[in-house]
Parts: structure tokens; C-alpha cells; sequence
């Protein structure tokens, strides 16, 4: 990919959840909700102190991450649906 985000944001790919319940219910696409969790593409240099120190980034690609429902703003880079979001709207690191 050809696209590095800025200082202290990423770009995420949402992962995509099951279309069954565990009680082996079917959830029709206008029923299921965007997914929370993704897979880091792309990162950043790292946000920067006053001071000019480079503060450096937690995450890296290939990181399953979980995010806020809300969180990061939706492009379309190669043709591609993706996230930019920074680095702090990340909640975690799955495993």
C-alpha cells in the first residue's frame, strides 16, 4: 500500500464477524452492526513531545486491535474500505 498515515494515527481494516448467533441464528446484513475490531494496515512515525522527542507507537501492522464503536473516519484507498484513526481511539491489542 502506498498510503502512511501522519504522526499518531493508523489505518485499520475491520475484520468482519460471523453471520450466525451461537445459538445458530442467522443475522441478516441489515441487522448486523460495523465490527469493533480490526487488523492494523499502516502506522505512523509517532506523536511528538513539546520538547520534539518522538513518542513511539504502541501498535504495529498486523495487530488485531479492538476500537471505539464510533472511532476513526472511513476512506477508500485502492479501492479498499478502511479506517484512519489515532492511536489513542485504540483500545487494545487482541492477542
Amino acid at each position: 500500500m502506498a498510503f502512511k498515515p501522519l504522526h499518531d494515527r493508523v489505518t485499520v481494516r475491520r475484520v468482519e464477524s460471523d453471520d450466525k448467533t451461537k445459538g445458530g441464528l442467522i443475522i441478516p446484513d441489515s441487522a448486523k452492526e460495523k465490527p469493533a475490531e480490526g487488523e492494523i494496515v499502516a502506522v505512523g512515525e509517532g506523536a511528538r513531545k513539546d520538547s520534539g522527542e518522538l513518542i513511539a507507537m504502541s501498535v504495529k501492522p498486523g495487530d488485531r486491535v479492538l476500537f471505539g464503536k464510533w472511532s476513526g473516519t472511513e476512506v477508500t484507498i485502492a479501492g479498499e474500505e478502511l479506517l484512519i484513526m489515532k492511536e489513542s481511539d485504540i483500545l487494545g491489542i487482541i492477542g
